[in-house]
């Protein structure tokens, strides 16, 4: 169990911290301190991909909510927009724990595919926001 335990007044420390994935390293144990500002650009790059995933799924609110047009035409792009938002805050971590442990390890940051893969999601959901217009557009 982790945190402080109380015995019979005194404090005793916790136990140490065991691997959040079995047979992973934590990440705090993992090759030398790398300089702080990668850190730190790192953790900005994080908190902007989670900035971009709570975008998505908020615009895929209000496209379902707020956007005239054809219901299944609405719902079909705010599901693709909360779906990408979901995915991206998922893989997020993921991408800055290999970014850090890579960058703790000396070795080259690994490849993602994310920017790829939410670069066609957007050019997908413009496509069906401009099938939206078209269609308004032809029955007023």
């Amino acid at each position: 169990m982790r945190g402080i335990h109380l015995t019979d007044g005194d404090i005793v420390t916790s136990s140490p911290r065991r691997p959040a994935r079995p047979g992973k390293t934590p990440l705090h144990e993992v090759g030398e301190h790398p300089d702080y500002r990668f850190t730190l650009a790192n953790e900005r790059t994080f908190l902007a991909w989670v900035r971009t995933a709570l975008a998505l799924m908020a615009a895929g609110v209000a496209v379902v909510q707020f956007v005239p047009g054809p219901t299944a035409i609405r719902h079909g792009l705010g599901f693709v927009l909360i779906s990408l938002g979901g995915a991206l805050s998922a893989v997020s971590y993921t991408h800055w724990e290999r970014n850090e442990r890579a960058m703790r390890l000396g070795e080259q940051l690994p490849y993602s595919p994310m920017p790829r893969l939410v670069a066609a999601m957007l050019a997908l959901g413009a496509l069906a926001a401009l099938v939206l217009i078209v269609v308004d557009l032809v029955e007023t």
